[in-house]
């Protein structure tokens, strides 16, 4: 696997290929990143992980500084997934001036769920990505479905800006018990870990409500933040949204493809999940069934 520390390094070395596949990360990585690496490396001529934590999608109080740093075990990782070329720059090198020109993406998609609790989160994302599509080039990128709206704000992006990349998202990972793969389970405690599962079993109680016929959505969706919070946690949004927009549902839409999204704190720990929902049926007014 070969590592370039700066973009310069990384144009060259890439020069002789025609179709990179690149999977971007932030480092410490669980097995749902080297899903993607796999995922990826089949849909170019070579496969390009990144590691870099992006201060930019941060904010003041959160975990920057604290964010894990395992390089020696996340090389040996890639390796075994079949990565061929990992871009790993400081900050120096990706940000050698301050970085005051941004990407802010439409704010219908960006400024609620995830944008709402944690402002400027998306700008931040979408002006890393674009950084490293530019130094890298690829003519795939594959991001991980667990990160759902992170994943149609880069689909917009390029959309918007009209780039060369095909986007594909990667199903979400998953333990034994169901809890989505995530480099922040592990600031879990052993009780946390073993309650964190609670997460993905509301969204499939919503799932199945609407699934069983259910419609009045904002019912379904105050029924699972009061069981989160029933039991400890303190959840920041348990929504249903169309999966084309994330915006919600209204009465008379035809064959909804709808996701389930939450955003809960677990003592000092914020996770996130969604849940794609399939075969929903006519939408009618809230509370009559379809």
């Amino acid at each position: 696997m070969y590592i370039a520390r700066t973009i310069p390094e990384l144009r060259d070395h890439l020069g002789r290929y025609r179709r990179p596949a690149f999977v971007p990360t932030m480092g410490n990585l669980h097995d749902g990143h080297l899903a993607l690496v796999r995922q990826a490396k089949p849909l170019g001529d070579v496969a390009v992980a990144s590691i870099f934590v992006n201060r930019l999608q941060f904010l003041p109080h959160e975990d920057f500084d604290t964010y894990p740093r395992t390089w020696d075990s996340d090389c040996e990782k890639l390796r075994a997934a079949g990565c061929d070329v990992l871009f790993a720059p400081d900050e120096r090198a990706l940000y050698p001036e301050p970085q005051t020109c941004k990407v802010h993406p439409d704010g219908a998609l960006a400024d609620i769920l995830e944008g709402h609790f944690r402002p400027g989160f998306f700008v931040g994302v979408c002006t890393v990505v674009m950084k490293l599509f530019a130094c890298v080039q690829p003519g795939v990128a594959v991001f991980g479905k667990k990160d759902y709206q992170q994943l149609m704000v880069i689909r917009h992006m390029v959309r918007q800006f009209a780039l060369p990349i095909e986007v594909v998202g990667g199903e979400t990972r998953r333990a034994d018990d169901g809890l989505a793969l995530s480099s922040r389970n592990g600031y879990l405690g052993d009780s946390a870990r073993v309650e964190a599962v609670a997460l993905s079993r509301a969204l499939q109680s919503m799932a199945a409500a609407v699934r069983a016929g259910e419609r009045d959505f904002g019912a379904i969706e105050a029924r699972a933040m009061q069981a989160l919070s029933a039991r400890g946690w303190q959840p920041d949004y348990m929504v249903l949204r169309r999966r084309s927009d994330l915006q919600a549902p209204t009465a008379g839409e035809p064959l909804v493809a709808l996701v389930a999204l939450a955003a809960a704190r677990l003592g000092s720990t914020r996770l996130i999940d969604n849940l794609e929902i399939d075969g929903v049926e006519r939408l009618t007014a809230p509370g009559t069934a379809a």
